[in-house]
């Protein structure tokens, strides 16, 4: 949660699959059983600044789960942050089990972890 996964340059391309309905569906079934999505810092600005954009377009594909993504809450793992820049985030500065902890025996849906490209459950 506190770095980032990818090639020496920070590619992505050993990252593929194939993004079907199948695929599609099951994504969006993680997402709508969770109520807070987990990152860690590196990552967030660009998660959401991107899904951010998607919503300056209705006609998207991507619009209805922009949404999603833009309405949960957030909460970014960080150990060099004072602040959060971001809408509707937090910021988990002690130490990571303790935190996660705390967040997992908070009442509500599951926790989703995102990550570059992609998404586990917690």
């Amino acid at each position: 949660m506190d770095g980032f996964v990818g090639g020496p340059n920070g590619e992505l391309d050993w990252m593929t699959f194939n993004m079907d309905d199948k695929l599609l569906e099951y994504i969006n079934s993680l997402t709508d059983s969770s109520d807070s999505i987990l990152m860690g810092r590196k990552m967030t600005d660009e998660f959401i600044n991107y899904w951010t954009s998607v919503l300056e377009n209705a006609e998207s594909p991507e619009y209805a789960f922009a949404r999603k993504m833009v309405d949960i809450p957030k909460v970014v793992f960080t150990k060099t942050l004072d602040e959060s820049a971001w809408p509707n985030t937090v910021l988990a500065k002690g130490d990571i089990v303790e935190e996660l902890n705390q967040l997992k025996n908070q009442p509500g849906k599951d926790l989703i972890a995102m990550e570059a490209r992609g998404s586990f459950q917690v």
